[in-house]
């Protein structure tokens, strides 16, 4: 085999320059002569070093010519499954003219096509395929060959669970559309294609139950996907960013997750999933607050359990919002509002400081949102170690250096390890922004203050939609039925119908068993 250099180039810099108008390579067809077919090939891919060409003789009077980017592809099934077979078959009838259809005679690999523009046959290439041409025939034969080295399927480094499957998406496309379908194993589940990127031709796959799925909310979806526009996409990120339906608000409105398990649990109860090649993030939606406040393990333990959790969960959510706004509300407009006791042991901690509350609590969350930074971006073996110990060494020499109080400490603390119990980053670093109006306002206006921008946000996430659904469904609007699984969630038993909003067409989950409720058998 050989590999093309700069020295195979069948074009010059100064033809280039020359800028002389010429049709679209793409659009142009194939010849009979396998040479002038040679020379378009080397000119289209000029100065690739990773372009593998490879002559072949297929027969008597016939040559062909194959050719592929190596490292995308794999190179022994290329060996195997088709540069063997004609060489052993050339040898052994060596008295045939002509080879018609080596697809079906030689190659035994199960994915192949026909192609006769030049269009098609340089997406076969780029997409992991190989191409081979043969002479006296204007069709090329390409046959999908995709390989390369990939990360294989691993746990989930995001969304670790006690309890639950360990399986998280990889980079590679078809891995993840073959982790949904082990666990829905059902010809409603559709998989559609689209290829994003005008340069980095990203596949791109919708994922949906038939039968379940709002159709409307997939032909908006599916719009929304071919009007994309742009030279490359990246990450799931891209596509989250250019299809939701409010790009101004802060709260995210879809949900990315490595889990198979979470991305079919959405399936299920009607919505959709949007899988990016090159990402292990699949995005999914619609979704609603409550969702984002959900982990996989709500569903996994007992009932009782998940409903603790959730409580909890719940909880630390008004407390890494609102925290810090009301110690600074209390401490400069409503010190009547503690005990004597309370208020004296605050005053003598604050009694060196010589900043107001307002520009010390920003002090210290500014300082421990950038150690929460630096612990993120740092090698593991270091970074938890930097981010606990550069907590506890800036927090305990900024007390004793009078610049912060020990009260500041504790709540900035708490607020910290409250943020941390919201089960999706997306929404925990919502919170972690949010927190800084309110401790601004509280610094202001008091109490009025964190009123004032708390009726606001709420406001906002009543005028919420992803895609059409309301993102405070089951509250606003009100379902009864949803209730059974948004603060707590009732046992699976109890859990007869969907959420109420979704699956429209089919919102019944299984059959209601005796009275509602297993029965222990007779003999216990």
């Amino acid at each position: 085999m050989s590999k093309s250099g700069g020295s195979q180039g069948l074009i010059s810099t100064s033809d280039v320059m020359l800028g002389l108008p010429s049709p679209p390579i793409e659009e142009e067809c194939l010849q009979k002569d396998l040479a002038r077919n040679i020379e378009m090939a080397k000119k289209i891919f000029l100065d690739c070093s990773d372009m593998v060409y490879r002559d072949i003789q297929v027969a008597q009077d016939q040559k062909a010519f194959l050719f592929y980017i190596e490292g995308i592809v794999d190179s022994q099934e290329i060996e195997s499954q088709m540069l063997k077979p004609f060489i052993i078959g050339y040898v052994e009838n060596e008295d045939e003219d002509s080879l018609e259809s080596p697809q079906n005679t030689r190659v035994s690999l199960s994915q192949a096509s026909k192609a006769t523009t030049w269009g098609d046959i340089i997406t076969g290439v780029i997409n992991a395929s190989v191409v081979l041409l043969m002479d006296g025939t204007t069709e090329a034969h390409i046959f999908n060959v995709k390989g390369g080295v990939r990360r294989g399927v691993e746990e989930p480094q995001t969304e670790t669970v006690i309890r639950g499957p360990r399986e998280g998406f990889t980079e590679t496309l078809r891995v993840n559309t073959a982790l949904v379908r082990f666990r829905l194993k059902t010809p409603k589940l559709k998989m559609v294609s689209f290829v994003i990127g005008d340069e980095t031709k990203t596949d791109i796959v919708l994922s949906y139950i038939e039968g379940l799925a709002d159709p409307k909310q997939i032909r908006d979806v599916t719009k929304r996907l071919k009007e994309i526009k742009i030279d490359g996409i990246l990450e799931s990120g891209y596509i989250e960013e250019l299809i939701e339906d409010h790009p101004y608000s802060p709260f995210p409105q879809m949900q990315y997750t490595e889990r198979p398990d979470t991305v079919t649990a959405q399936l299920l109860e009607g919505g959709f999933a949007i899988l990016v090649d090159g990402t292990p993030f699949v995005l999914i939606a619609p979704v609603s607050l409550w969702q984002l406040m959900q982990a996989s393990e709500d569903y996994y333990e007992r009932f009782f359990i998940s409903d603790f959790i959730r409580i909890l969960r719940y909880m630390f959510l008004f407390i890494a919002i609102f925290l810090p706004g009301l110690y600074i509300a209390v401490i400069t407009f409503h010190q009547d509002m503690l005990p004597s006791t309370l208020v004296l042991s605050i005053a003598a901690a604050r009694e060196a400081i010589p900043f107001p509350v307002l520009v010390e609590a920003l002090m210290m969350e500014i300082a421990f949102e950038a150690l929460r930074e630096a612990g993120i971006r740092l090698p593991k073996t270091v970074g938890q170690a930097v981010s606990i110990l550069g907590a506890l060494v800036i927090g305990q020499a900024a007390v004793e250096a009078g610049i912060v109080s020990a009260p500041m400490v504790i709540i900035v603390s708490l607020t910290g390890i409250a943020s941390f119990t919201i089960p999706r980053f997306n929404l925990a670093i919502t919170v972690r922004l949010l927190r800084f109006p309110f401790m601004i306002m509280a610094g202001t206006l008091g109490l009025f203050g964190i009123v004032i921008t708390f009726v606001w946000i709420l406001v906002h996430l009543t005028h919420l939609t992803s895609f059409g659904r309301p993102y405070l469904e089951g509250v606003s609007p009100y379902y009864k039925k949803n209730q059974k699984d948004i603060f707590i969630r009732v046992p699976w038993w109890k859990m007869i119908h969907r959420p109420q909003g979704t699956a429209r067409n089919n919102n019944k989950r299984m059959e209601k068993g005796i009275n509602g409720t297993p029965k222990p058998d007779k003999g216990w």
